[in-house]
């Protein structure tokens, strides 16, 4: 059967080899690679260093996961589409025809062909998602697709990528990360990918979740109070300790201009759960 301890080893495989796992598991599930104190120690340790003005850490500790000593991954702002490993050959064999007709009805298309909505329109039956789920974010014709086709392993996918990303690349959690500003722009193209979707991640609310209590309300604070008002509507006694609460200490200490940046990002959460209840009375009425 689906035990626990195994969904959480199959998710760590689904995380770097997806089209290796091919069964679906649940979006939340518990936490069994986790070290509960790495954050509260690496904060601690951090301001430690900080005051006492001695060398800065090696290594810092995010949700349990640590920080490698060497990062050879460099970032990709742009997050192209790559090719689709399963259509290469054709690619190279078709490169020359027709986009619109390149391939049967049984055969998928690949993303990297599509350029235009028409083409989306023809084959959208048939459409074959990128190997490298990010680029997702930065292309209206899948983003189109991903609202039109509720197709729960494009988000299972898109969840895991995205929750990895957050968790290595928080300038906040991890000490002396070095690209706040690239961190910066990731945040801002997921925010952009959730007001065209018109709802939010998950991975995104999880992010805020676990890291807001350790957030100094300085770092990236537009992107991150632009994540906050896309937060799915849940009932206040779930969300308050991991969200009104951290934010409430902030407010009471920071300075007028955070405080009304906050009660704006809470106004435009507001108004993205009423435009949602509104949409969904709408469904069920119709129905």
């Amino acid at each position: 059967g689906m035990q626990s301890h195994l969904q959480a080893l199959l998710s760590l495989y689904k995380l770097f080899c997806p089209e290796q796992v091919t069964i679906t598991l649940p979006g939340k599930m518990k936490t069994y690679f986790k070290n509960s104190e790495g954050p509260w120690k690496a904060a601690i340790t951090a301001v430690r260093q900080r005051n006492q003005g001695t060398s800065p850490l090696s290594q810092a500790v995010f949700l349990g996961t640590s920080q490698p000593q060497s990062r050879k991954r460099k970032w990709n702002a742009q997050l192209v589409i790559p090719a689709s490993s399963a259509n290469t050959n054709s690619l190279e064999e078709d490169g020359e025809k027709n986009q619109l007709c390149l391939y049967s009805p049984n055969e998928s298309f690949p993303v990297e062909q599509l350029q235009t909505f028409p083409q989306l329109l023809q084959n959208i039956h048939r459409l074959e998602f990128p190997s490298q789920m990010g680029s997702v974010l930065t292309n209206p014709l899948l983003l189109h697709y991903m609202n039109c086709v509720k197709d729960e392993s494009i988000y299972l996918r898109l969840y895991y990528w995205m929750g990895q990303r957050l968790q290595e690349e928080c300038t906040w959690c991890v000490v002396d990360n070095p690209y706040e500003e690239e961190f910066k722009s990731f945040l801002e193209t997921a925010y952009k990918a959730e007001c065209f979707l018109q709802e939010g991640f998950s991975a995104c609310e999880e992010f805020l979740y676990k890291s807001l209590p350790l957030w100094d309300g300085i770092c990236c604070r537009s992107e991150v109070l632009r994540l906050v008002s896309w937060i799915p509507l849940s009932s206040f006694s779930d969300i308050k300790p991991y969200l009104f609460d951290p934010l409430a200490q902030l407010f009471f200490t920071s300075s007028l201009y955070f405080k009304c940046s906050v009660l704006e990002s809470l106004k435009e959460l507001l108004q993205n759960w009423l435009n949602c209840n509104v949409i969904q009375m709408d469904l069920e009425i119709s129905s």
